[in-house]
């Protein structure tokens, strides 16, 4: 019973973070019709925004805080200088982001120096319960990223910001003859994406470590979990992150890892061969 506990918790967790990092990707693949394939690259700024604060010897909540800060303010001047050039074209703006991806993977592994660098966890210890112990960092990254879905579906679908960015998004003509700016929605859409990447990897990097190489594998299972969530609503990338997540973190108990990541992708692709639109089709937020 305490072991099913455990590993119950553990894929929940795992989902939790897959869900926090395809939050972000998701916003702009639905949002802005393309997809940012330098999203793993903003998740490895914030977890070095996270590690040079700890280096510094500030409070790592103080990096944790700022990193999405500094990664959307980062993304915000890379649509403004390249992305922008490119929503007409979504195949060139996908090799554009990943040409930037790569710029900013090998920059972070020379300043690096290619070493794996820990960073220790904000709530350290174990929140007991009974004969059960659970990682209380993990259970804080659940509780986080429960808030922040939660934020960001307000934010979208209740305010007046998110009713901007789904008529810009949905007709920029109309949107600019309302008198909206729609460069500034762009903008702050790529950004508001880029910050809960910077966001993810600043919780993350005391469970996984900081290395050159680690947005990749998250990209790689965001990629595929808003394949299957499906692309053009709120709740479409979620639910493909969730199912994601939970398969990636439950399958290696019952097998070998490396099969299970194949399996994973595996089914993810027979899923969108049958559902091409998957599991929650929409048109916007």
């Amino acid at each position: 019973m305490a072991n099913a506990f455990v590993a119950a918790f553990e894929i929940l967790s795992f989902g939790a973070i897959i869900v926090l990092i395809v939050l972000g990707l998701g916003i702009i693949a639905s949002m802005m019709g393309i997809f940012n394939f330098a999203q793993g690259e903003f998740v490895l700024l914030g977890a070095y925004i996270t590690y040079l604060t700890y280096a510094r010897g500030l409070p790592i909540w103080a990096g944790m805080v700022a990193a999405p800060f500094v990664v959307g303010a980062l993304g915000f001047v890379l649509e403004a200088l390249i992305i922008r050039r490119f929503y007409a074209a979504p195949i060139v703006a996908m090799l554009g982001t990943y040409a930037l991806g790569l710029i900013i993977r090998e920059s972070v592994r020379g300043l690096i120096g290619g070493f794996y660098l820990t960073v220790p966890e904000p709530i350290g210890g174990s929140i007991d319960i009974g004969a059960m112990h659970i990682s209380a960092w993990r259970f804080t990254i659940i509780v986080i990223t429960l808030l922040v879905m939660g934020g960001c579906y307000l934010l979208l679908s209740r305010t007046s910001f998110g009713l901007r960015v789904r008529a810009t998004l949905e007709n920029p003509s109309l949107a600019r003859a309302s008198g909206i700016s729609t460069p500034l929605i762009y903008g702050a859409t790529f950004a508001f994406g880029a910050a809960l990447a910077g966001l993810a990897g600043a919780l993350i990097v005391p469970v996984f470590s900081l290395f050159a190489d680690l947005g990749l594998r998250f990209l790689i299972q965001g990629f595929v979990a808003v394949m299957v969530g499906g692309v053009g609503s709120f709740i479409g990338p979620v639910a493909g992150a969730g199912v994601i997540g939970t398969l990636s973190a439950a399958l290696p108990w019952v097998m070998a890892p490396v099969v299970a990541d194949v399996l994973v992708f595996v089914l993810a692709i027979v899923f969108i061969k049958f559902r091409p639109q998957g599991l929650i089709a929409g048109k916007g937020v």
